[in-house]
């Protein structure tokens, strides 16, 4: 695989870096689904995240066999990044079981599949809509757990997959089932930059990256490196960021007031708004992070209203101003 291009040079899209670097920062959070035109970056700055991130121990990254020597303590690997191609069969995605062989060799004979090889980082997936729903279920299933469990013919092998889930669709491909969107922890909308220097400025960097990568990253090095730092403070802070309770319930209050489905929107709410806390470094999270986050965390989640043809997230921010101004 080909170096990946730094996650500090991708012009814009800021609404989608930030969601990944939460997901990072707090895996409860859960997916990251990006809604948007083609060609605009999506699994560039997905594969450009985990490629920035340092390199993990061994142990929990990948598969490794029941019986098989541990991988060693000192071991690092990078973290794994994983394309799930549109055609991929539901054996390819969750591995497989050998019936035959188990029977004549007498040991679990389990060919791992893409969750294995994506336990420990981050599990891409372009055009999510377009994929057979009984895979889509079993993905978020997996996501949810952490682990993944195939049976055959009364042999059954699990193993960790722990790993980001990030999802990518275009609406006008075909509707996402609501109760799909709704296990997606955050959901982005990248669109094609309308603004003429910033698509003269991705030219260049592409152009420049393709020519030259190795000079090109080593442009990129030191904020590449600031936002390492700032992810790796905001990971370790986390567990210290308080929410009080004026702002729980200034969520709950903006999640009624969109008419946001379930509990979930409220849960992944709190969370990113104390991911973005921890990566602000504050200690405590404040009217200005619930704000950021709320339309990352509800649009996905909002009924849609007969009479109400605004977008969700115009619904979203108008909440925050009516909820600011009471």
């Amino acid at each position: 695989m080909g170096m990946a291009f730094p996650f500090s040079a991708i012009v814009g899209q800021d609404e989608m870096k930030l969601a990944l670097l939460l997901a990072a920062i707090d895996a409860r959070i859960g997916g990251v689904m990006v809604f948007g035109d083609r060609g605009t970056g999506k699994s560039t700055a997905v594969r450009a995240l985990a490629a920035l991130l340092p390199p993990m121990p061994a142990a929990l990254a990948g598969f490794h066999p029941e019986g098989a020597p541990p991988p060693d303590r000192k071991a690092t690997v990078p973290v794994p990044f994983v394309d799930l191609p549109l055609g991929a069969t539901e054996d390819r995605v969750v591995g497989a079981l050998d019936f035959e062989r188990a029977l004549g060799a007498g040991v679990k004979a389990f060919e791992p599949g893409l969750l294995a090889r994506a336990n420990g980082g981050f599990l891409y997936i372009d055009e999510i809509n377009l994929l057979e729903d009984h895979i889509v279920d079993l993905l978020l299933d997996v996501a949810a757990s952490g682990e993944n469990v195939v049976e055959r013919e009364g042999l059954s092998v699990r193993h960790p997959a722990r790993f980001v889930l990030v999802g990518s669709g275009n609406p006008e491909e075909g509707e996402l089932r609501p109760q799909l969107l709704d296990r997606f922890g955050l959901s982005v909308e990248v669109r094609t930059p309308q603004d003429l220097a910033a698509r003269i400025e991705i030219l260049k960097r592409c152009d420049a990256f393709e020519r030259t990568p190795a000079e090109f990253a080593e442009t990129w090095r030191a904020a590449e490196k600031k936002t390492l730092r700032r992810l790796a403070r905001a990971r370790a802070g986390l567990a210290h960021v308080t929410v009080p309770d004026a702002i729980l319930a200034r969520a709950a209050r903006l999640c009624m007031a969109v008419g946001a489905d379930g509990l979930r929107g409220e849960l992944t709410l709190m969370r990113a708004a104390r991911a973005l806390a921890a990566l602000d470094g504050e200690a405590v999270v404040g009217p200005a992070q619930l704000a950021r986050v709320a339309p990352l965390a509800l649009r996905h989640r909002l009924r849609r209203g007969v009479l109400d043809e605004t977008g969700s997230t115009v619904r979203i921010e108008r909440a925050l101003d009516e909820l600011a101004a009471a």
